[in-house]
């Protein structure tokens, strides 16, 4: 689910309860978390709504100026408008990880991506990791193309080695991370 910075901004500040979207069925589950800019959101409701019924508070609650806004905007699209509840829950636990180059941590990260590469058609995760130490900052289309993938699947495999810390996304391509480095070198 794709948030706006300025209301996800309001979640992490406790000024924005709630979200509203037009889905044909409901694409956010109660306990679900979603990672974002700003940190960990905990998604605590998900409840059909109808659009008739949508109040000024309503409005408030989601950050729009008024109803006749937050109705504007979901007028572009069809299907059940959906409430979602969220609540900031804490910074993404990635972060964490990024700077964790203990011995005991990097061998563990060593051991998953053996795994990963042992499920996998052929080794991937050095290549990746060695691409973007690199060139920090080349477009993952570059990238892709230069290891023979497509675009996609690439992005995938760059997700899972951010899982677990070893990369960091920037507004244009990759950078490892201090973890990365070291799960690197020890490769």
């Amino acid at each position: 689910m794709l948030i706006k910075m300025d209301v996800l901004q309001g979640i992490r500040d406790g000024r924005i309860s709630h979200v509203y979207r037009r889905w044909s069925a409901p694409r956010a589950k109660v306990g679900g978390r979603q990672r974002t800019p700003v940190g960990e959101l905990a998604i605590t409701s998900v409840e059909a709504v109808p659009f008739d019924a949508l109040t000024a508070t309503d409005a408030e609650r989601a950050g729009a100026t008024d109803l006749a806004a937050l109705q504007a905007q979901l007028a572009t699209r069809e299907g059940t408008v959906y409430r979602i509840g969220l609540v900031w829950s804490g910074e993404d636990p990635r972060l964490a990880l990024r700077s964790d180059t203990s011995p005991e941590a990097v061998a563990a990260v060593v051991a998953k991506l053996s795994k990963k590469d042992a499920r996998a058609d052929a080794p991937w995760t050095h290549a990746i990791l060695s691409a973007i130490a690199a060139q920090p900052g080349r477009r993952a289309i570059e990238i892709a193309e230069e290891m023979g993938m497509e675009k996609p699947p690439f992005k995938r495999r760059v997700r899972q080695l951010k899982e677990l810390g070893l990369t960091v996304s920037l507004q244009k391509g990759y950078r490892l991370s201090p973890r990365g480095q070291a799960v690197l070198d020890a490769l």
